[in-house]
């Protein structure tokens, strides 16, 4: 037990961790709205509100990681460490994408909370979405053909990567708006059990990468 709330804590200590855990908190509230939809109404609006809520705070701390993401980005340069030039050009297009990304959806915040005054919300949170599904397609192409490179290397951590971007994915095209490939066409609950799925991937990963370092 104590190496349970030692790992949490470890978690939590971290900015990563502590999003991954606001996640798992929000998608399992969405698994319970979905749930009990038909069930019990009045239960699952509160799970809504919950799930809701924190998602909102997750995309308010999302404010800040614009810097970042340039540093990494302009550290990154042009992906000369790469293992050929389609793996390289891959990785400055999912970062070029990533910069672009992080300035729409913090005007998409500011609009959603009445700082700015803009006449097509649902346009700018439709390119929104279109950049963030279009990050997580890149890495997970990026990763395709860096396992096609390295067949004889893979590792459990690798097949784990894999799993939750194709996860991400599968949730990114599915909030899009109507009438591209799936979207809208998963349940509250289906979407629920897919981010589950996807955090608690991500909780292992982290929790795997630290054992290693240890």
């Amino acid at each position: 037990m104590s190496k349970f709330v030692s790992e949490i804590c470890g978690l939590i200590d971290s900015y990563g961790g502590r999003d991954v855990l606001m996640e798992a908190l929000c998608q399992s509230a969405k698994l319970v709205t979905g749930y009990h939809a038909k069930r019990n109404s009045a239960l699952a609006q509160k799970c809504d509100t919950i799930s809701s809520k924190i998602s909102g705070a997750r995309s308010t701390l999302r404010l800040i990681d614009d810097l970042p993401v340039v540093q990494y980005t302009l550290e990154y340069g042009l992906g000369e460490g790469e293992p050929d030039r389609i793996t390289a050009l891959l990785a400055v297009m999912s970062n070029a994408v990533d910069v672009i990304f992080y300035p729409i959806e913090i005007i998409c915040w500011l609009a959603k909370n009445k700082v700015l005054d803009l006449r097509n919300k649902k346009t700018w949170s439709y390119v929104s979405f279109i950049f963030s599904v279009l990050s997580v397609y890149l890495n997970l192409v990026r990763t395709l053909r860096t396992f096609s490179k390295n067949r004889d290397k893979l590792n459990r951590q690798d097949v784990v990567s894999f799993a939750r971007i194709s996860l991400d994915l599968v949730h990114a095209i599915s909030i899009l708006p109507r009438g591209y490939l799936w979207s809208g066409k998963l349940s509250t609950l289906q979407l629920g059990a897919i981010g589950i799925l996807s955090v608690g991937l991500g909780i292992y990963q982290i929790l795997a990468k630290k054992r290693l370092n240890l």
